[in-house]
């Protein structure tokens, strides 16, 4: 009889099931696993601030999902709070099960009050750390947990086997509502306020008002080997993380194993995460050590600028007081220290794990991303550049949430009055994108999506604007992984920089950092059809319209379209 090796999750009396199909032999390479999520409210104390909070089965951040490559999800989420619900998983590509994407009005209606609703999926050629997160305004901001793919049985890692695996989840606390400081940001134009602090694994740590008691700390060995899986869950900020004294060896990032390669320091973007071995040092060294994580800031706006601090202990049994030390973490503003970071990052681009990069290409596409305004709505007036709205678009597109699901009005044939298929494949207006900023700062509002044929080969060039200032936008894409084939910085020249691609071993992810003043160029095969969303993973430009969505056509073969829609999908 198979049963699952897998660590359990604590339920803190929450019916909760993970089922292995009690027939299957051991050697089975998949089985079904059943998760049951409640989404209720829950009191938690931070920085001496008590709120009540929409979590995950009485825990903050949300239990820990785990599974093996191969196989199936049925997750079962019950509504029991006043909000609208949907959860994300973020990284998981949905072959032809984009029902289960999550996105609120792009692949479903959201869940609502007293509703459930049962995510059914296939992990399909993926393992590595991933994440869920609730996906409908600023919710993610409490609602998010790790979800952690393990190698198919006896299939090792391509590294040497860890003593232990860690997941840290960064996120952000905010003493106030999140809902509130966006509804309240949205109706008056203006920036949204910053958090409070910033946590991992949900503890804030010594360096906050009131918080030494709550503080994450990791407790090592001497002489081991710990994989720490890293997972930037914050709103809005990209963060620097590293250890007092020790060096980390990346070798995983969104889920793809990666050329190993060793850093003091770790960025890494809301929406991006990362796996990292720490080996420990070989004798007790009579100390502690900080591990710190504060923002890469590169806007105009005003940032939540503190530091989450947690503790490394080696275990052992003394009294003595103990030195600890701090790491340096780069300045707040280190562009170079991210494009090194990021240009570090290579795939494995083995037999066993190739680099599928596409060579040749069927369309190419040039969009631009940043903020913009518009106007004032507001007889009090607006708070935003020149008494207008902040606004944010693709392709000065600035995306408007439709009120009906827009898979659901794609596969009913009943999208006339939902979407138009034609978002541009360029800005309308050229400009020096990353020179003077137009006078005309307007955005349009529309709610567009790019048609592709199935099984289309996409090359992306991304470009950041210098309206409303240059910044670094993390563009997440739904159902699918991308190469990073290049990036630079100033405007992408067609003619000079393709010459620099890196065709052969680009990383494969499904969140890229588009570089302050620069661009960034994906490529993509578009093998996975249905409604795939597009968005910034800075939460306050996704609430702003930086986000489109990829319509992409069933193919000829029935293992090319996309699957039926299940029976309890919520009704808008």
């Amino acid at each position: 009889m198979a049963t699952s090796s897998l660590p359990l999750l604590s339920t803190m009396g929450v019916f909760f099931t993970l089922l292995a199909m009690s027939l299957l032999p051991q050697h089975a390479l998949a089985i079904t696993r059943h998760y049951e999520l409640n989404i209720t409210m829950l009191n938690v104390t931070r920085l001496c601030h008590t709120k009540s909070l929409v979590a995950v089965n009485g825990q903050f951040p949300g239990p820990r999902i785990v599974a093996r490559e191969g196989d199936r999800l049925l997750i079962k989420v019950n509504n029991h709070v006043q909000n609208n619900i949907t959860i994300h998983w973020h990284g998981i590509r949905q072959l032809r099960s984009g029902w289960a994407d999550g996105p609120a009005y792009i692949t479903q209606c959201p869940i609502q009050t007293g509703q459930s609703y049962i995510y059914n999926y296939t992990i399909v050629g993926q393992r590595g750390t991933l994440f869920y997160h609730a996906h409908i305004s600023w919710l993610r901001a409490t609602v998010y947990g790790p979800l952690i793919i393990l190698p198919k049985r006896n299939v090792s890692y391509p590294f040497a086997k860890p003593y232990q695996e860690v997941p840290i989840i960064f996120g952000e606390w905010f003493n106030a509502d999140p809902e509130a400081i966006i509804s309240q940001a949205l109706q008056t134009g203006g920036g949204p306020n910053v958090s409070d602090a910033y946590t991992f694994n949900g503890l804030p740590g010594p360096l906050y008002n009131c918080s030494a008691k709550d503080t994450f700390k990791l407790k090592v060995k001497p002489g081991k080997t710990y994989l720490l899986r890293f997972i930037n869950a914050a709103l809005n900020d990209e963060l620097f993380f590293s250890i007092a004294n020790h060096t980390l060896t990346v070798v995983e990032a969104d889920a793809i194993y990666v050329k190993p390669f060793e850093t003091d320091t770790i960025l890494i973007a809301p929406g991006q995460t990362t796996n990292v071995l720490l080996t420990t040092k070989s004798q007790f060294p009579h100390a502690t050590f900080l591990m710190l994580a504060r923002p890469y800031a590169t806007g105009a706006g005003t940032f939540d600028n503190s530091t989450v601090a947690g503790i490394l202990e080696y275990e052992y049994p003394s009294s003595e007081k103990l030195t600890l030390f701090r790491p340096t973490l780069p300045p707040l503003n280190d562009t170079s220290f991210a494009t090194n970071f990021s240009n570090k990052l290579r795939s494995l681009a083995s037999a066993q794990f190739p680099a599928n990069v596409p060579q040749k290409i069927g369309k190419q596409f040039f969009f631009t991303v940043g903020l913009g305004t518009n106007p004032c709505d507001q007889a009090q007036g607006c708070q935003g550049p020149n008494g207008t709205k902040f606004s944010a678009s693709i392709n000065n597109i600035s995306f408007v949430q439709p009120t009906t699901a827009l898979l659901q009005s794609h596969f009913s044939g009943q999208s006339s009055n939902v979407y138009s298929p034609d978002f541009p494949y360029n800005p309308l207006h050229w400009f020096n994108y990353t020179g003077n900023p137009p006078n005309n700062t307007m955005v349009g509002n529309a709610t567009k999506v790019m048609v592709l044929p199935f099984n289309t080969s996409v090359e992306l060039i991304l470009q950041d604007t210098s309206i409303l200032g240059a910044e670094s936008h993390p563009l997440h894409l739904h159902g699918f992984n991308f190469f990073v084939i290049g990036q630079g910085f100033g405007n992408y020249n067609p003619n000079k920089d393709p010459k620099n691609f890196n065709l052969v071993d680009p990383i494969e992810r499904n969140t890229v950092g588009v570089p302050s003043g620069g661009w960034v160029a994906i490529r993509f095969l578009a093998d996975n059809p249905g409604v795939w969303f597009m968005h910034c993973h800075l939460e306050v430009h996704t609430s702003w319209g930086l986000k489109m969505a990829w319509l992409v056509l069933d193919g000829k073969l029935p293992n090319q379209k996309l699957l039926p829609p299940p029976a309890d999908l919520p009704k808008c």
